[in-house]
């Protein structure tokens, strides 16, 4: 069968033993799970030797599906290997793991998953590494941020479908991998002040994210940055902004707070 991993790594501004806690016992994965924070009702039973092997975490909601974590082998404050059983919608077995290496008062902290797929699924494979390597690479940064605060402050709230206005938007576009959007953004929105100042455009309207083009497999993505605008604020013609329009109608409104 096709076989895939995932491998992500983050430094951390902590000791070893501290992010060695936050993983290896599953009463702390509630706090920085980054699949319980597009669900927090998701239903979460866990055994009572939460720290040990043989312990298990069981989750079980309706966005982020059923499954079950078991711990296999533990060596404190270097690794934590666990057999990862996926049980709905799509029944499959992973093996996954974190590695953490000390250096100096911080700590280098590597999680990986290896798993497959029915040779009828090979197609699925860049699809799925794009994906859990997106939830893998927020999970870290909400660990990271656990262990250097001792919070997270990151939430989400499902508002619900709500009625929009109709929205013009004056930006750039730009392409981006999908782990490196802090600083193609930020680049864009550099570029973008600069084009407003100089053609004396006001820059009161939000900040507007428009997602154009989403390659799954090569994990790359199109987008459009730029302010809304008013109808009848004309453009100048000699701008590199470019326009982008979206007629009144509803849409899913989803609330997110934080980093």
């Amino acid at each position: 069968m096709p076989v895939w991993n995932v491998q992500k790594s983050i430094e951390i501004d902590a000791p070893v033993s501290k992010v060695y806690e936050l993983v290896s016992d599953y009463r702390n994965w509630t706090t920085w799970s980054p699949w319980l924070i597009a669900e927090p009702q998701t239903k979460v039973d866990i055994s009572d030797r939460s720290n040990q092997a043989g312990s298990t975490y069981h989750w079980s909601g309706t966005v982020v599906g059923e499954g079950k974590l078991e711990h296999v082998r533990l060596e404190q404050d270097r690794l934590v290997e666990a057999q990862l059983s996926f049980l709905r919608p799509q029944k499959a077995v992973c093996k996954t793991d974190f590695k953490l290496e000390p250096i100096g008062d911080r700590t280098r902290f590597i999680w990986s998953i290896d798993g497959n797929l029915p040779w009828y699924l090979f197609f699925l494979t860049p699809m799925i590494k794009t994906m859990v390597g997106m939830d893998y690479q927020r999970g870290l940064t909400m660990i990271a941020e656990l262990a250097e605060t001792g919070s997270i402050t990151s939430s989400t709230e499902v508002l619900g479908v709500v009625s929009i206005p109709a929205i013009r938007v004056a930006g750039f576009q730009a392409q981006s991998s999908v782990f490196s959007i802090q600083q193609s953004m930020e680049e864009t929105l550099g570029k973008l002040a600069s084009e407003y100042l100089e053609m004396g455009m006001p820059q009161e309207g939000a900040m507007v994210a428009v997602y154009t083009r989403f390659e799954v497999k090569q994990g790359i993505f199109e987008y459009l940055l730029g302010r809304a605008i008013p109808d009848s604020l004309l453009i100048p013609t000699q701008s590199k902004l470019k326009e982008w329009k979206l007629p009144k109608g509803r849409a899913l409104h989803v609330g997110h707070t934080g980093s």
